[in-house]
């Protein structure tokens, strides 16, 4: 059996996955790097943000790094933060690193976006996992209901970033604070109106198509692709096929729990209807998803090999 040791790279301010591999199907030129969504972490209690994706890309050859990130803030100030961590990584590197292929899931993704935007120099492709680029009517409910300066309001904003914190500590990312509502205010319906209008590379131009494969960016030829799924019963021991059937009601498009089909579309679309809910592609929970789809596992080995063959 293969083993994967998590090292925590203090200078670095990140975790690196090391395993021994067998095969060579995942050696991207350029490492992968699995940015997470809301709720970041690396690994709380020895349980993966990322679950056991990162040693199954390292079994195949690739080169993998999953950054610090804070749990709930924007995705500037998050992408403010990976920037850092990836500086970190190519000057530790002697400049045999260049470039780094961003894999983001959620929030993660416009993380991603972020970074390819400011910093193409550094970025050779931005993989988007069930990511929300246009907004997720969620945030407009979480808004409305405990709407900002109100009793409500305060008290949301309180508790929800308490628990921030605790996820940021428990992942030892003890320097960041969260900011619930710098993270909603981007994916309500006017904020990631905004976003898309500051950063539009990769968005499609109509409702529900897709945007171009490859763009330049200051110089900088990016690759970009997206995936996501429509379902929220996958397993019957998965805790959160319930909260998602009921989260999937205040979406009025086919939707994964939290992001809406075509919402999710962000350069080529490799697929948006997979049989996954909104954290199964990331493997989790636990590993609990459905028997009759691809293996999330899978799915990013072979993402990791179609960036390879691009000689990415």
């Amino acid at each position: 059996m293969k083993k994967l040791l998590s090292l925590s790279l203090a200078t670095l301010g990140l975790s690196i996955a090391c395993a021994s591999h067998a095969g060579t199907s995942a050696q991207t030129k350029h490492p992968i790097v699995l940015v997470p969504g809301i709720f970041a972490f690396d690994t709380i209690a020895g349980v993966d943000y990322w679950y056991k994706i990162p040693a199954a890309l390292q079994s195949e050859g690739a080169r993998v790094y999953v950054p610090k990130i804070n749990a709930f803030d924007s995705s500037a100030k998050r992408g403010e933060a990976l920037i850092a961590q990836l500086e970190s990584i190519r000057a530790a590197s002697g400049g045999s690193i260049q470039k780094f292929n961003l894999i983001g899931h959620s929030q993660g993704g416009i993380t991603a976006r972020y970074v390819m935007n400011t910093r193409p120099d550094m970025v050779a492709s931005v993989t988007t996992l069930n990511t929300p680029h246009k907004g997720s009517p969620l945030a407009d409910v979480a808004t409305g209901i405990a709407p900002s300066g109100t009793l409500q309001g305060v008290a949301f904003d309180v508790f929800a970033n308490a628990v921030g914190d605790l996820v940021n500590l428990l992942s030892n990312n003890k320097k960041s604070q969260s900011d619930i509502r710098a993270m909603l205010a981007e994916f309500n319906k006017t904020g990631a109106a905004a976003n898309n209008q500051k950063f539009p590379t990769g968005i499609p131009t109509t409702s529900c198509g897709e945007g171009p494969e490859t763009a330049t960016i200051a110089g900088n030829s990016v690759r970009m692709y997206s995936m996501s799924g429509t379902w929220k019963f996958t397993n019957a021991l998965d805790a959160s096929d319930p909260l998602f059937k009921i989260t999937s009601l205040a979406i009025s498009e086919s939707n994964d729990g939290v992001t809406g089909r075509c919402s999710s579309h962000f350069g080529k679309v490799l697929k948006d209807n997979y049989v996954m809910n909104h954290l199964d592609v990331n493997n989790h929970v636990l590993g609990l998803v459905s028997l009759f789809e691809i293996n999330p596992k899978t799915l990013l080995q072979n993402q990791a090999n179609r960036l390879k063959n691009l000689g990415l």
